[in-house]
């Protein structure tokens, strides 16, 4: 069951906007996020939480969407995250590298498709105009990632690479996601 929802746990980053997701469902990502893992359980990582649609605009008009669609400037209009939840590192806590974000987003995530909804960590953004945005704190908060919420509009297809990893969308609009083979991956095994 859980390989399942990381197989449906794609990169969507097309959206139906008509679907809102609510403030207690963001927050009970977050709760996933929360009880997850965490480098010497500092927990540095907070969370703002978003629906509000003028606010996601502004969002998903300050992120870099998809570095190997350069054709691509992101969703459209008709297309775009109903939701969103930013992680931030607080600066008065032990700095951690970003594998706990990590955990906590994926966390997150995962919560979000067995809800019927998926996202996209997006970690190319505009942070200085979204800090300034929404009057974050600068001396307390930097931002890790940005995770954009909804309901997935577009098909992702896994694929075995070959020698590309770089996703693509074909002529019907379907995002195409090479995966290297498992054998290529794993170097060595040690045991029986």
């Amino acid at each position: 069951m859980l390989k399942d929802l990381i197989i449906k746990n794609r990169s969507y980053r097309r959206f139906d906007p008509t679907v809102h997701v609510t403030m207690d469902e963001l927050s009970e990502m977050c709760e996933a996020a929360r009880l997850s893992g965490y480098g010497m359980n500092i927990q540095s990582t907070k969370y703002i939480l978003i629906n509000d649609s003028k606010t996601c605009k502004l969002i998903t008009e300050n992120c870099v969407w998809a570095g190997y669609l350069t054709d691509w400037q992101g969703p459209a209009e008709n297309e775009q995250p109903s939701a969103y939840i930013m992680l931030l590192f607080d600066k008065t806590l032990k700095k951690q590298s970003q594998h706990s974000e990590g955990i906590a987003a994926q966390s997150i995530l995962l919560t979000a498709v067995e809800m019927g909804y998926g996202g996209c960590i997006i970690g190319s953004c505009k942070r200085q105009a979204l800090m300034e945005a929404l009057a974050i704190n600068a001396e307390r908060y930097e931002i890790a990632f940005v995770i954009a919420l909804g309901k997935p509009a577009e098909t992702v297809i896994l694929e075995e690479s070959v020698d590309d990893i770089k996703y693509y969308r074909d002529e019907n609009g379907f995002h195409h996601v090479p995966k290297r083979p498992l054998n290529e991956l794993i170097i060595r095994k040690i045991g029986e």
